[in-house]
């Protein structure tokens, strides 16, 4: 869109617009001007948007991000960079996360994830060809990065806050309504709403004594200046470059026309049936100087006649979306009335009484000072920073106003009130009644809308005009489905509470709310059978979650006790999820329906006893949720003298994907692996890890670490879900993952016994550990397709696993892949005392159809011993 390209123009196009500035020399600063008595002034506040600095709150641009995350890494720089903002700079962060559905701006994400899908193919390849890291231009965010960053930023007890509903207007109410002195990140829409200290978050740089952190402030006075703009001018440049609200296509006709006829560019849009666009730094001069033209700003209809006077279809549509950009853009660039007090969207991110501040004199209050206005840039980090400080009044206190919390849903039924400590399983028709389904409540259903351009048809040449017909478009369907059992409103006060405060998972809220979610991407290989997609690989997880949300087990229980006092037939109605992804056969805005399900071992008591349930009944019903979900409730997991508790997330996401039907996922030295690097202790040394090389960079092991986050990710949400039974701390992925040290010890495995000693660095305490886990991850666990045997003699075969009689088999009888039946003949041919394989080699035929060979054997001179090589096994199958 034009308007994301506004940051680029900046940066590039306007000299002078982008200034090197040192942040924490600026808080000194502002710290040794404090000449009042008394206790001194309290830090000053930094924002930071993490939906545009996640790759600055990782670390920087290291390489080592394909290998699964390097956690330990990322949370040595998140220590800190808070640590010498507070000490060194007096400088408070504050750090908000994107938790919005973002549906309005379903085309340009649906467009992001399939070009990171692309570069996940491009790294796929480039590992599997060269087994060197890909070029760092082509990050793509590690599974469950953001997550782990917002975990991180609790152990360092930074202020956290999640949006809800827009982040761009959310984020900036955040920044005016409380007196923020300046904004860090890397959004086109913050820039051109006149943030008055916006600071990028790209060139965010900190010194390795943590003296001096240094980035870039956009001064957009200067480059209005450029363009030739005024600030009220903003508003109108901005909804006419092209946004979520007024796209690219429907103003492609306009960009055209205000190029002319004798502009070099003008012959692209006549040379063949395909619509393009013009580059994006001619049309925002071009933009520029038509707003710079317009005489009466306040007569929208004028300006719109003339903007679409060259439209043939859906007219009045565009005016009415012209005018709400226009006003969306207006009220993001005006601060709220003083009388108005602060928003009421963020109401929420007020901390409760009887809490204090994470630290001493960190709450403002009005008559601090402004220290980041438009300052001149600084020549060295080391030279004494000149000149004087403006100052200004905050609007008001950050930490000042009531604890109320916004309820947005006040249609919901309140119904009784319960006591939160109740924990019995008994009969409770008032308490399941909340979660029965309102059939009286519509599901929304947009209408579809129209898409395509106007103008002429033409086929753009050059990478940077792109074609409107290749992009996603604002017209898709939005499949309708069963609204949803409706949720008690203490419930939605508690989602909302925790969401606001980032203490939950962001997604929930909105599956509470909507029935809907969207998932981010992950390296994966779409070329490769063997590896399930992650979206695919823990869709069961998600949908016995999704039952927890919404009661499903309590529901059908009431429904089945009415249908056998009815003597009627039992009608349950679903409960359908729609969730949003890029997969590999199907476009972003094309949902998959995904049904709830439930437990069938056990009744889940309803989400408000998991959640305000206080009794210790309560926090056992918590955990069994969670192992239920993750299909790992077993008594092995729940063994703190084999699996302890900071380790039970990960042997819960391994024994799920151990667990996947058919298997193949995940092989026995591969699980060593995961396990052997959770118990080394180089896991514990960051400057070792640091260090560490990783020779060659395994194409399956990038994978496997990537498939592996995912859970981790999807842990995180069953975990949320179920009312947080494991504690934050427990949940970080820096406690039993490091994905460069997990490439060491899988490069060291091999399918021999002697590998888990060597990944273990020759420790049998370790190495017991590791057994102990495996152990308790393979409990109970029926291999429907077990592992290859390795293809080497040994006098100490592995055997196959036995199969419980009490397990019931899937189809009535197991079934045993006939290559790994031949692997056991032929290892076991080898063994002293029977007949040796003819030296010609020879072919293993059934039915006519080859389906086994091996070499011949070669004597070994001087032992009389056999060398069988064995060619292929199970070749000749379909």
């Amino acid at each position: 869109m034009g308007v994301q390209g506004f940051q680029d123009y900046l940066e590039k196009r306007c000299p002078g617009a982008a200034i090197p500035v040192d942040l924490l020399k600026l808080g000194r600063t502002a710290g040794r001007q404090h000449h009042h008595p008394g206790p001194l002034p309290p830090p000053a506040r930094i924002l930071i948007d993490a939906d545009s600095g996640l790759q600055r709150l990782y670390g920087g641009y290291q390489t080592d991000w394909v290998c699964g995350g390097e956690w330990n890494a990322m949370l040595g720089y998140l220590s800190a960079l808070s640590q010498a903002c507070l000490y060194q700079g007096g400088l408070e962060l504050v750090v908000v996360f994107n938790g919005t559905l973002g549906k309005e701006r379903w085309p340009e994400w649906a467009r992001r994830a399939q070009g990171q899908r692309q570069t996940a193919q491009l790294i796929v390849n480039h590992v599997g060809s060269k087994a060197t890291p890909p070029p760092r231009a082509w990050f793509l965010p590690p599974a469950c990065l953001s997550h782990c960053v917002r975990l991180a930023m609790f152990r360092f007890r930074v202020r956290v806050v999640q949006t809800l509903e827009d982040h761009h207007q959310e984020v900036l109410s955040l920044y005016r309504d409380f007196g923020f002195c300046g904004l860090i990140a890397q959004d086109s829409e913050f820039a051109l709403c006149n943030v008055p200290a916006y600071f990028s978050s790209h060139a965010l740089k900190l010194s390795w004594n943590g003296k001096n952190l240094t980035t870039h402030q956009y001064l957009l006075s200067e480059a209005a200046r450029q363009l030739g703009l005024k600030t009220q001018q903003l508003p109108y440049f901005a909804a006419l470059l092209g946004n979520h609200i007024l796209p690219d296509e429907d103003l492609a006709a306009f960009h055209w026309s205000l190029l002319g006829p004798e502009h070099p560019l003008a012959s692209l849009k006549v040379r063949a049936h395909q619509l393009v666009l013009p580059p994006c730094e001619v049309v925002i001069k071009a933009v520029s100087e038509y707003v710079s033209s317009i005489k009466d700003l306040g007569n929208l209809d004028a300006v719109a006649r003339d903007v679409f006077n060259q439209s043939q279809s859906r007219m009045e549509d565009k005016v009415e979306r012209f005018k709400k950009a226009v006003e969306y853009f207006s009220s993001a660039s005006k601060p709220r009335p003083l009388s108005m007090g602060p928003s009421p969207h963020l109401s929420c991110v007020l901390p409760p009484q009887g809490v204090k501040p994470p630290y001493r004199n960190a709450l403002c209050g009005p008559g601090h000072a402004s220290l980041f206005q438009n300052l001149p840039p600084l020549p060295d980090c080391n030279d004494s920073l000149s000149g004087t400080m403006v100052y200004m009044d905050w609007s008001a206190p950050y930490d000042q106003g009531g604890s109320r919390l916004t309820n947005h849903h006040t249609s919901a039924p309140s119904g009784p009130s319960h006591s939160p400590s109740s924990s019995s399983d008994g009969d409770e028709p008032n308490d399941s009644s909340h979660h029965l389904t309102d059939k009286s409540s519509a599901w929304d259903d947009p209408a579809s809308q129209g898409s395509g351009g106007d103008g002429s048809h033409g086929n753009g040449s050059g990478s940077n005009i792109p074609s409107l017909l290749s992009m996603a478009t604002r017209s898709h369907m939005d499949i309708t489905t069963p609204p949803l059992p409706q949720i008690s409103a203490e419930v939605l006060r508690v989602a909302e509470h925790r969401h606001r405060r980032g203490l939950m998972y962001p997604e929930i809220y909105h599956i509470l709310t909507k029935g809907e979610m969207k998932m981010a991407v992950c390296i994966e290989d779409d070329c490769n059978s063997e590896m399930p997609p992650a979206s695919l690989l823990f869709r069961a997880a998600r949908q016995y979650s999704y039952g927890v949300l919404f009661s499903l087990a309590e529901t059908h229980r009431h429904l089945e006790r009415l249908a056998m006092s009815n003597r009627g037939p039992l009608e349950v109605p679903p409960v359908i999820v729609k969730e949003w992804s890029s997969g590999k056969s199907k476009s972003a805005l094309t949902p998959e329906l995904v049904p709830a399900l439930c437990f069938r071992e056990w009744t889940c008591p309803n989400l408000r006893r998991l959640w305000l349930g206080r009794a210790s009944e309560d926090r056992s019903r918590r955990t069994r949720a969670f192992l239920a979900c993750l299909r790992s409730d077993c008594p092995a997991l729940l063994n703190a003298a084999q699996v302890p508790q900071h380790l039970l997330l990960m042997c819960c996401v391994l024994r799920y994907m151990m667990q996947w039907p058919g298997g193949g996922i995940l092989q026995r030295h591969e699980l060593d692996a995961f396990l052997a690097q959770a118990v080394s202790n180089q896991l514990y040394e960051p400057d070792q890890l640091q260090e560490l090389k990783v020779e060659k960079v395994d194409s399956r092991g990038v994978q496997l670490a990537s498939l592996f986050m995912a859970g981790v990710d999807t842990a995180l949400l069953v975990n949320d879900v179920c009312g947080q039974p494991l504690p934050w701390e427990h949940c970080c992925p820096w406690g039993f993952f490091d994905g460069k040290l997990f490439q060491t010890k899988l490069a060291r495995a091999s399918r021999d016994r002697l590998a888990l000693f060597d990944m273990c660095e020759g420790q049998e305490e370790l190495v017991s550990r590791v057994e102990k886990m495996r152990q308790a991850i393979l409990d109970g666990i029926n291999f429907t397709r077990p592992p290859p045997l390795p293809l080497f003699p040994s006098s100490t075969l592995p055997l196959l696993p036995p199969i419980p009689p009490s397990t019931p088999q899937p189809m009535g009888v197991p079934t045993i892949p006939f290559s790994t039946l031949m692997e056991n003949i032929l290892i076991r041919s080898v063994s002293p005392g029977l007949r040796s394989i003819p030296p010609q080699g020879g072919k293993l035929e059934i039915a006519g159809m080859v389906v086994g060979q091996w070499a011949g054997n070669k004597p070994l001179r001087g032992r009389g011993g056999l060398n069988m090589q064995v060619v292929s096994v199970g070749a000749g199958r379909g």
